[in-house]
């Protein structure tokens, strides 16, 4: 998503990461949000892919292929330093595939890797979308700002944004702020849809891009008051 907002890094921007998928809100895609330099990036996006293991011997008994071994559960859980690297390549990924309208990228995957390492993780809560070895996407959160939300560019459309704000949430229940580039129509639809409402917009002076954006938030609605006389 286009999420994120000023984080101190080498770079600003509105974060979420990749843009949440086109036509569907499900998914948050790169936010625009601050990231160590604003750009599209040249991250593979692959994060820290790990094969399955085949069984390589074929089944005897239909002379059929062998089968893969079944994926792993997706898990939500919070970053640790050494999944910096991969958190990294999500992130350059998911900006230069779904924001080609940032500046080219200027920092190296070592670079971002770096201010993941450094900064990212140690000011802001953390959590990533893992499945088994693999790094799908992650997000932060600083104080009650959503900085960060970003998923690799192949894994959208399936939820996992979803279930990334959802954690952001409920570390944060009583609202969540965010930034987003205003070219980011899809983060915006997004954030619309997960209940966030525009409250403040700006002509870009504040972001490395010098890009017009805008501030949303998201306050939980507040709980029925019981009639009088009701236990």
């Amino acid at each position: 998503m286009d999420n994120a907002g000023s984080h101190a890094g080498p770079g600003t921007g509105t974060a979420t990461g990749s843009a949440p998928d086109t036509g569907t809100p499900d998914d948050p895609g790169p936010d625009s949000g601050t990231g160590p330099d604003s750009g599209t990036g040249t991250g593979t996006g692959t994060g820290t892919n790990v094969t399955p293991k085949v069984n390589m011997s074929m089944n005897m008994s239909t002379g059929g292929p062998p089968a893969a071994a079944p994926a792993p559960p997706l898990a939500i859980r919070l970053a640790l330093p050494v999944d910096a690297p991969a958190i990294a390549a999500v992130h350059l990924a998911s900006r230069q595939v779904t924001m080609p309208y940032l500046p080219p990228q200027r920092r190296t995957h070592a670079e971002v890797t770096r201010w993941i390492r450094e900064i990212v993780l140690p000011q802001c809560h953390t959590v990533v979308a893992a499945r088994g070895a693999e790094i799908l996407g992650y997000a932060s959160v600083r104080g009650d700002l959503l900085d960060q939300l970003y998923l690799r560019p192949d894994v959208r459309r399936a939820g996992i944004g979803s279930l990334l704000l959802a954690a952001a949430r409920r570390h944060r229940p009583a609202g969540l702020s965010l930034h987003v580039f205003q070219l980011n129509t899809e983060a915006r639809a997004f954030y619309a849809h997960h209940g966030f409402r525009v409250v403040a917009t700006d002509d870009g002076g504040a972001n490395m891009e010098n890009l017009p954006q805008l501030t949303l938030r998201w306050t939980p609605a507040a709980a029925p008051v019981p009639r009088r006389g009701t236990p």
